[in-house]
Formats: C-alpha cells, sequence, structure tokens
C-alpha cells in the first residue's frame, strides 16, 4: 500500500475490504490484515477461488443487468476498486458506489478520478434510508426508473440484530418495477465444521462475520422474481458459454442469485 497512510485510516486492525484485497492478491493491504486473512485461509483454502468466482459474478450478473435495459447501479458496500468494477462492465451507465470505510472511499476517489457518471459516497448499508435520501446518491439515481442494486460479499457481514432482511425490504421498496438485486453471500453448508475458525479470525476486523446457511441467504430474495438458475453456487450463475464449472453439486459454498422486482415500489 502506499507510504503515505491518509488520516484516520487503522492499519493495526484488520479490515474486511483490505483482508478482500489480499486474497485478490492486491496490495492495498497491512500486516494485520494479512494476519487475519490468513488465518481463515487455514480454515478455508477455497476463500482465494470464491473471492475471484465473486467478481466474474458481479461482471456476468451486472452484465445481464446492462443488456435487460438497466442503465444505473448503486453498489452498496462496494470494497475497495479493483478490475472489473461495474462501471467498467457497464460503460456509461450511470454508478453508485456506496462504502462506509475510509480506506475504500480514499482509494476509490483517487482512482476513478472525475469520471461524471461514478460517484462514490459515504455511507452504512446498515442504514439504508439515509443512503437512498443521500443527495449525491439522489442526483445520479433516479428511482422512478429500474436501478439494478448490488450487495456483492457485504450481507455476510451485516449481523442478525442489524435486521438484514429489513434492510433489504427497505431497499426493495425504493425499487422501481423492472429493477434488478444482485446479491451474494457465503453459505456455511458445504463446510460448518469451519465456520468458527473463520468467524473468529474476523473477530477483531472491522465488521464481524456472520455465518449463515443457503435456507437463510435465500430468504433475503423474500419479495423479488428471481431469475433462473436461482440463488444458487457462484460459478453456476449462467456461466460463459464452455466454461468449466467448479464445486458443481458439493452443496451450498458462495451463493448468488438475481432477483427482480415485479410489483409495486
Amino acid at each position: 500500500m502506499t507510504d503515505q497512510i491518509p488520516k484516520g485510516i487503522r492499519t493495526d486492525v484488520p479490515n474486511v475490504a483490505r483482508m478482500y484485497d489480499y486474497y485478490l492478491g492486491g496490495k492495498d493491504n497491512f500486516p494485520a490484515d494479512r494476519e487475519a486473512a490468513e488465518r481463515a485461509l487455514a480454515a478455508v483454502p477455497e476463500i482465494r477461488h470464491s473471492t475471484r468466482f465473486n467478481r466474474a459474478f458481479l461482471g456476468r450478473a451486472v452484465t445481464f443487468s446492462a443488456a435487460s435495459g438497466i442503465d444505473q447501479f448503486l453498489d452498496l458496500g462496494a470494497g475497495l476498486p479493483t478490475q472489473d468494477n461495474v462501471h467498467q462492465v457497464a460503460p456509461g451507465a450511470r454508478v453508485v458506489y456506496v462504502d462506509n470505510d475510509p480506506t475504500v472511499l480514499v482509494h476509490g476517489r483517487a482512482i476513478l478520478g472525475k469520471d461524471d457518471r461514478v460517484t462514490i459516497v459515504e455511507g452504512d448499508l446498515r442504514r439504508p434510508r439515509e443512503i437512498l435520501s443521500d443527495p449525491d446518491v439522489r442526483a445520479a439515481i433516479d428511482f422512478d426508473r429500474p436501478v439494478a442494486v448490488l450487495l456483492l460479499s457485504v450481507m455476510h457481514f451485516v449481523p442478525d440484530e442489524e435486521d438484514p432482511l429489513g434492510v433489504i425490504a427497505t431497499l426493495r421498496e425504493a425499487m422501481a418495477p423492472g429493477s434488478h438485486l444482485i446479491l451474494s453471500h457465503v453459505a456455511i453448508d458445504a463446510r460448518p465444521q469451519a465456520a468458527g475458525a473463520v468467524t473468529q479470525a474476523y473477530d477483531r476486523a472491522s465488521a464481524p462475520f456472520v455465518a449463515r446457511t443457503g435456507e437463510e441467504i435465500v430468504r433475503m430474495f423474500d419479495g423479488f422474481d428471481v431469475v433462473e438458475p436461482g440463488v444458487v453456487n457462484l460459478p453456476e450463475w449462467r456461466p460463459e458459454p464452455g466454461a468449466e464449472v467448479p464445486y458443481r453439486g458439493i452443496g451450498n459454498y458462495f451463493l448468488g442469485g438475481v432477483g427482480v422486482v415485479t410489483g409495486g415500489a
């Protein structure tokens, strides 16, 4: 990471965005992040693969939404900019990235520069009404038209006491018919014995890891019309023709899907 550490950024506390960057092979991380990430990897070595599957799922899902006519995207808990970000997958679309992490905000603004169609906003997913009413969000996103809302690899950092289903319901109520929810979430069905170790790896991190089953994750799509093939392991969601699909048949592992708003906003 750059030698100039922005004010307010804690380097001694593992940060979930920087840990994710480390899993992807990035350099925007510190020793505390790498140590915690290695503890998680010791329990579930597949994490490195799953983070890449998550980025690939983002690309396919955003492409699907754009092909469906959606030209505005709200990426909540966006994380550090990496390759194949939403605005790169859907060039010309309006994109708002939202995160409450100062590391993400500093690096995102530096990397994305002055693209008039791309906005970075500070906001906390756990307070969706504040995000939906933010002036910069409202200036970029027209909620009277379809919008794709992304919740990628972020809801497993929202504890049950923060009402994750209520968060999604609030977002859904603001989304016009034809809008898409693009969501991915780690599932523990295939590796339940490792859930405790991964949870402990995040015990000092900027957000806790919440272990959930596939059944619990599917409930996050309540109120949406889930498109085929449903809520499935990420590599199985509309793979490219001829692509090898790893982990097929092992049970819920890292799930993703796209839901469509069919009723009134």
